[in-house]
């Protein structure tokens, strides 16, 4: 990469995380691997972007031109690598809308979060777009959240800035990449594995909007979910 590109490098840890994409309304299930929207999402809290706004538009503009690589790092106990557990929670939510303008006494959800999983996500791109990105993620105006506001980051979320996805692979990655789940942007469809609705075009409450995004999924043998 040249010297006008750099790669931003975020450590997503914590008890719980949720990476949903597809799924709404009552069963809300939660991807293997962080969605490009959440990323994302978490860099526009940092920054302290108002959802619809210009400052947000221009962004998530900017944005558009960078790639994103997401790893699975195997969590450890005792020397071992064990598998990442999901947890389905049962929601109640009181006085929730219906479509006859009345309300629900009790409406009922349920939940999917990752219990205990570690990902490395690398964003290469333009410097300037990236280098303020990582100065707001080590002073976020927002709180930043794992795909949801009851997921809290176990760990310091900034972790560096490299000259290029490959020098930021080899800080935070042990060994060969392709041991590990993990999935990038694809270059063409044919290379993808896969089209995935997470390319964010506006987080605004009334009108949120995501394009699709082709993926290369690799499983790798180091990552196991249950």
């Amino acid at each position: 990469m040249c010297a006008e590109t750099v790669c931003l490098c975020m450590r997503l840890e914590g008890p719980l995380q949720s990476w949903g994409s597809s799924s709404q309304y009552n069963r809300r299930l939660t991807d293997i691997l962080p969605s490009r929207s959440a990323v994302i999402g978490m860099l526009c809290a940092a920054l302290g972007l108002s959802r619809g706004s210009q400052e947000e538009a221009a962004f998530l503009q900017a944005m558009t031109a960078v790639r994103m690589l997401a790893v699975a790092v195997p969590r450890r106990h005792d020397g071992a690598s064990f598998a990442v557990r999901r947890l389905e929670d049962y929601h109640t939510v009181q006085h929730t809308a219906k479509a006859d303008g009345g309300f629900k006494d009790c409406h009922i959800t349920r939940r999917q979060y990752l219990l205990d999983a570690a990902f490395r996500v690398f964003l290469s791109g333009e410097r300037g777009v990236l280098e303020k990105a990582g100065a707001a993620l080590q002073d976020p105006v927002w709180g930043l959240w794992l795909g949801r506001k009851t997921c809290v980051p176990a760990a310091p979320v900034f972790a560096g800035i490299f000259a290029d996805e490959q020098s930021a692979v080899a800080a935070h990655i042990s060994g060969d990449l392709e041991e590990y789940l993990h999935s990038r942007d694809a270059t063409s469809f044919s290379e993808g594995t896969d089209s995935v609705a997470d390319v964010p075009l506006s987080f605004a409450s009334s009108a949120r909007a995501f394009a699709l995004r082709r993926v290369r999924l690799a499983h790798g043998r180091k990552w196991d979910a249950s």
